[in-house]
């Protein structure tokens, strides 16, 4: 009779851990590298975060919303843009060095719940990213408003972004409210920059750690 597998180990959790450790490292190590100084590192970031955020309001309008991006309301749209994507950068710009801070921290730990613990502080960031957005857009409504003389109360913004937030989440199957989410997703991808790369390496990590499982179970 064949030997069977092994079956993996109650430490199988943390090896899969250690290697994202390793990976996380080296993405650190690469940053700290390349990043040179921070004066001149600061103004390339928030560009960079400045034009994703601008990037990503046109990708939003034009699809989700093409009657605003080319109607009547055109000039109030395009004018929006520009403090949505400054707003934004601010936002990614501040969330980025965080994400840093943590990242180093979550390093120096010893325990898996530690770790995991450091870096869903990054889940946080997305939560509060969420709200930063209706402010973003809330505020830069009301801006652009005061420049095409047409004054519109800032409270007024907020409860209209709002409500609109409110429907998607009690009603997200309705047309106005799926619009409403893909744009907020599409909106908020740079948020979610941190999150999307600990996953991509924590995937890593699991395939890394299953293929040397695979080629142990193999010898066996």
């Amino acid at each position: 009779m064949s030997p069977s597998a092994p079956s993996p180990s109650p430490r199988s959790g943390e090896a899969v851990i250690a290697i994202w450790k390793q990976y996380l490292s080296r993405l650190l190590d690469h940053y700290d590298r390349n990043r040179g100084s921070f004066i001149s590192f600061l103004p390339k970031l928030f560009a960079f975060f400045a034009l994703l955020n601008f990037g990503a309001y046109w990708l939003a309008i034009t699809t989700a919303y093409p009657e605003n991006a080319f109607g009547a309301d055109r000039l109030n749209y395009f004018l929006l843009s520009f403090p949505v994507g400054i707003l934004g950068a601010v936002f990614d710009t501040a969330s980025f060095f965080i994400t840093v801070f943590i990242a180093r921290r979550a390093l120096k730990t010893t325990s898996l719940a530690s770790y995991v613990a450091h870096l869903s502080v990054d889940v946080a960031i997305a939560i509060v990213a969420t709200f930063w957005v209706l402010f973003v857009f809330s505020f830069s409504g009301w801006l652009i408003s005061l420049v095409l003389e047409s004054p519109e109360a800032l409270v007024d913004r907020t409860a209209k972004y709002g409500s609109r937030f409110e429907e998607a989440l009690t009603d997200p199957t309705d047309g106005d409210s799926l619009r409403n989410i893909y744009f907020g997703v599409v909106m908020g991808m740079s948020a979610m920059l941190p999150s999307l790369i600990h996953l991509g390496l924590f995937v890593k990590a699991v395939g890394r750690y299953a293929r040397r499982y695979a080629r142990v179970a193999d010898r066996n």
